[in-house]
């Protein structure tokens, strides 16, 4: 397999997830950007098994846990979002983080989610 060719299937699947704003994202930053398409998006969210749903709810949870990953976090509440996720969902997924990551950082995933779209209170 070229890098011709897992360049391309990760810009197909980077449209697939992102649309046009991952593109933004990766454009200005070079050869590393070419790195994370051909890498991330053109092996790993290439791959079977997981569907993009899947993928997605793991990566929001591992940048929730991670914390400062905030600009990172934001696409990725975006690309979830564009592939079908509902801001409960993501919620959700958040909330989950918080016995392993603790409140700090789950709160500024939230806030993140809520500049995106703003969700009426649970009260679970």
């Amino acid at each position: 397999m070229t890098d011709d060719s897992r360049y391309r299937r990760g810009l197909e699947k980077l449209a697939e997830i992102d649309g046009r704003a991952g593109e933004e994202v990766v454009a200005p930053l070079g050869a590393l950007g070419r790195y994370i398409v051909e890498f991330a998006f053109g092996d790993i969210y290439s791959r079977g098994t997981l569907t993009l749903r899947e993928r997605e709810i793991a990566t929001i949870a591992m940048l929730t846990v991670l914390s400062g990953r905030e600009k990172q976090l934001r696409v990725h509440i975006g690309a979830g979002l564009n592939i079908g996720l509902t801001a409960a969902e993501i919620e959700e997924t958040i909330l989950q983080t918080v016995p392993y990551c603790g409140f700090p950082t789950a709160i500024n995933a939230m806030q993140v989610l809520r500049e995106i779209t703003p969700l009426p209170s649970a009260g679970h």
